[in-house]
């Protein structure tokens, strides 16, 4: 059982699949990828990235936290790096992903963009993230600002997942953990608490129904027909 102190788990009880899945559903527990921006030691990016974990194992989801230190930047090592593999293992696996950065100089990390560099858009015949559920949490150095979330909505667009509509900042993140990593109960926190539950029901609304991003142009040039005619290995 996760540890959540922060947590009135009395209102918050573990999301009952058969409200919200498709007939089709695979029925396992929904699988969260979780993304973070920042290798510092005492990461709030990472510390969003461990809460709104242990939220989602409480709601019903399986989840994998990516740690991106060694992952090297993109098209600096080949495809079957340890660290690339893992990585895009871990998106095809997953049926939805929380992305959590930093904002610095008005920007998602450099860290962070590179992690979903690394994930192409196709693989062959298939789109490792095309209909997959995507959460976006923000960490401030200080006062509250969108910069980075509305980056990742952006590339959450790009590669062709469903971005819920909420979404979480919070503002001077130094402020809102303690010396353990623990986050310190507050509107922020309740704020992610409501992303992460938003997030488990649109992962089972949503996956079991691959009409939902079933495409017109796709079911006339399929994706692997349209990577050999653009021949992107030449660009």
């Amino acid at each position: 059982m996760p540890d959540l102190p922060q947590l009135d788990t009395a209102l918050l009880a573990p999301i009952d699949p058969a409200l919200y899945a498709a007939p089709g559903d695979p029925g396992h527990a929904p699988r969260i990828l979780i993304l973070y921006g920042s290798l510092r030691e005492r990461s709030f990016s990472r510390f969003v990235a461990e809460e709104a974990a242990r939220l989602l194992e409480h709601l019903g989801a399986e989840v994998r936290i990516f740690d991106p230190a060694g992952l090297p930047l993109p098209d600096g090592a080949p495809a079957d790096h340890p660290k690339v593999a893992e990585l895009r293992g871990l998106a095809e696996w997953s049926e939805g992903m929380v992305w959590s950065s930093p904002e610095r100089h008005g920007a998602m990390t450099g860290i962070l963009k590179a992690q979903i560099d690394w994930i192409p858009l196709s693989v062959g015949s298939v789109r490792p993230t095309q209909g997959k559920t995507l959460a976006l949490c923000q960490v401030c150095g200080g006062s509250q600002s969108f910069n980075a979330l509305n980056q990742m909505r952006v590339l959450g667009r790009w590669m062709r997942m469903v971005t819920i509509p909420n979404q979480s900042s919070v503002a001077k993140a130094w402020d809102e953990f303690d010396e353990a990593g623990r986050m310190k109960p507050s509107p922020y926190y309740n704020r992610i608490v409501d992303v992460m539950e938003e997030l488990v029901k649109f992962t089972l609304m949503t996956r079991g129904r691959p009409t939902l991003t079933d495409r017109y142009s796709e079911r006339l040039e399929s994706p692997e027909a349209l990577s050999k005619r653009v021949n992107t290995a030449k660009i």
